[in-house]
């Protein structure tokens, strides 16, 4: 969805940034003015989404770009429809320029598909490779690079951090897409620990509220289930998740602090803003000079948990203090 002009107005602001933000010499400064595109698929009043966008323009304003002065940017939300990455790709490249960043898996892939040639760099993507954005991570060799935003092994680091906070939880459910190869893999992963800790798997779409709430209500019989979220979802579906679980009781373990924000219980996984950031270096970089076939696909580096302590009370789970003395931030 385009922005309207109140939103629009709240973009610009942030990626034309307030005077605190440091810039590089004048003379470090590009002489011409550069145009980018940004591409995302959450919709631009969703919390998450915001934070991505600061990011990325604080990167951007930390390395000398700043909107109507050097810079002019381009920007599209897919607003959580699918339907909509093909579209504003090809709005985008038809504005032919310079460089353009690509929020997500869906977004890399309609971008890719859409151009060969010009330049793509991508934020929070699981598997390029599977996912054929990329051929390898050392030297993708194409027009398009970027930072992943989890590895497959985090699937069973969070079916054992549910065990640990529920150790009495023999069924979890797997809230997960059943297509492309993040989601296959990241399934997988989970089934693979599965018989170590004793749990018994159902896998649950996504697609839409509906296949959530029937999903959910199926797979419920008692006091031993559990749920295990493994992607990232619109708002509408992230609340319509925290608030099943609270409904049902389920202990729940999900892969990003924004769930905990909004009433989850615990997270594992990375900070989804911050290859924003780092993708405002590509960017620079680009308009610089070097091309994305030489620049190294990046995988994360630092992973945080995340605990809303409310939360497990209302669910009377006592959280071991092996836990809560790894937390990077408690939530009360």
């Amino acid at each position: 969805m385009r922005f309207d002009l109140l939103k629009r107005r709240k973009f610009i602001s942030l990626i034309g940034g307030a005077a605190a933000w440091r810039l590089v010499a004048q003379a470090q400064q590009p002489a011409r003015m550069r145009r980018i595109g940004f591409l995302i698929g959450l919709a631009p009043d969703d919390s998450e989404g915001l934070a991505r966008v600061t990011a990325f323009s604080q990167g951007l304003q930390e390395r000398g770009w700043t909107v109507g002065r050097n810079l002019r940017v381009e920007f599209r939300s897919a607003g959580g429809l699918a339907a909509n990455y093909r579209k504003y790709a090809e709005e985008l490249i038809a504005l032919a320029p310079d460089v353009i960043l690509a929020g997500g898996g869906g977004a890399a892939a309609a971008l890719q598909q859409a151009t060969a040639t010009l330049p793509i760099v991508f934020a929070n993507v699981t598997d390029p490779v599977g996912a054929g954005l990329v051929t390898n991570l050392a030297r993708p060799g194409g027009n398009i690079t970027g930072f992943m935003n989890f590895e497959f092994s985090l699937g069973g680091k969070l079916l054992e951090l549910l065990k640990e906070v529920a150790p009495r939880v023999t069924r979890a459910a797997v809230l997960r897409t059943a297509v492309g190869a993040a989601g296959v893999g990241q399934f997988g992963a989970i089934q693979a620990a599965a018989p170590s800790f004793g749990v018994e798997l159902t896998a649950v779409g996504i697609r839409d509220a509906g296949e959530i709430e029937r999903g959910i209500k199926a797979f419920m019989r008692g006091p031993n289930d559990g749920l295990i979220v493994t992607a990232q979802l619109p708002r509408s579906l992230r609340d319509l998740v925290i608030t099943l679980a609270a409904a049902h009781r389920l202990p729940t373990v999900y892969p990003f602090r924004g769930y905990i924000a909004e009433g989850g219980l615990i997270s594992f996984g990375t900070d989804q803003a911050e290859p924003y950031r780092q993708a405002a270096g590509y960017v620079d970089r680009i308009l610089k000079g070097e091309k994305p076939a030489d620049l190294p696909v990046q995988a994360p580096t630092k992973y945080e948990l995340v605990i809303n302590f409310k939360t497990a009370k209302a669910l009377g789970l006592e959280l071991p203090a092996t836990v809560l003395a790894r937390a990077d931030e408690v939530i009360e």
